[in-house]
């Protein structure tokens, strides 16, 4: 692999990412790559680097950040793809929560992750496609990105606890969406709280849909309709302990597709990233193994 190009975001972490842009290529040079490294300097810039990446015909492109990182890279790669798969894609992790690589199985040691990557070696995964968005670990619409945009608000906490209380804020902010939701053998109209569609099975740090697999061809996604406050902390409850997936007012189920009438229009997030703030009409459709990952 000759022609390898980074795309470092430095606001990844909390802005820790940037002091990491000399271990990163330290990292790679040990691994006998010698890659273009570019920095982003602001929200979706990631997106369009990628896209020019494979068009100056860049062996592989590699995300150095955490999940949005991945997730705007990816979303270049998937827009410049066409018909076929992705060119190789590859992942140095010095985001917060890097839930897509360890689900995935990639080392948080970036030596580690460089040697992969100078591997070479490949394994084509699922993405999906919301709208014209992709993404490729977790989506979701109503009560999930309403707490991340209680997350993106907090300055001061860090972690799983900066989670857990937009958690608290967002439930005590709670309204019902009315939605006409339709999946493949299955629907709801009325009230509804949650819908999380996903590829893989961590997001946020909380293993929201624990059976998830990258490779399978399908969504999982968790439904759950409007319940009293209440039955919707006992949810989340269990949600700490991998077990909402049980609770009867969850649906829990695997599907191709999902289109979403929503009034009013709600927010949606894409691995971690706010992309709508009211939308109406939502599609999704899972596109199977049109990542290129690199894994060993």
């Amino acid at each position: 692999m000759e022609k390898v190009k980074v795309i470092l975001n430095p606001y990844a972490n909390r802005w820790r990412a940037g002091s990491r842009v000399d271990e990163v290529r330290a990292a790679l040079a040990a691994a006998g790559l010698q890659p273009d490294i570019i920095l982003t300097e602001g929200p979706r810039e990631g997106i369009a680097l990628a896209e020019t990446a494979v068009t100056e015909g860049y062996d592989a492109v590699i995300a150095a950040g955490g999940d949005g990182t991945l997730n705007e890279v990816a979303n270049g790669l998937l827009r410049a793809a066409g018909e076929g798969p992705t060119v190789p894609f590859g992942v140095m992790p010095i985001g917060t929560a890097n839930d897509f690589s360890d689900m995935v199985g990639l080392p948080r040691d970036l030596n580690a992750a460089a040697q992969i990557i100078a591997a070479g070696q490949t394994r084509q995964i699922d993405a999906g496609r919301i709208n014209d968005y992709f993404f490729i670990n977790n989506c979701a619409v109503a009560m999930e990105p309403m707490i991340t945009i209680e997350n993106i608000r907090m300055k001061r906490l860090s972690g799983e606890l900066r989670y857990v209380v937009a958690l608290v804020k967002g439930l005590i902010k709670l309204k019902a969406w009315h939605m006409q939701v339709r999946w493949d053998d299955g629907g709801h109209d009325g009230p509804a709280y949650l819908l999380s569609v996903c590829n893989g099975p961590r997001t946020g740090g909380f293993y929201m849909a624990p059976n998830a697999a990258v490779d399978d061809g399908l969504f999982d996604f968790v439904f759950a309709p409007e319940v009293p406050k209440l039955t919707v902390l006992a949810i989340l409850i269990k949600l700490f302990r991998k077990t909402h997936i049980y609770h009867p007012q969850v649906v829990y189920g695997r599907t191709r597709h999902i289109h979403i009438t929503s009034s009013p229009g709600t927010p949606i997030h894409a691995d971690g990233e706010i992309i709508a703030e009211a939308a109406t009409q939502i599609e999704y459709q899972i596109l199977p193994g049109k990542l290129t990952l690199l894994q060993s």
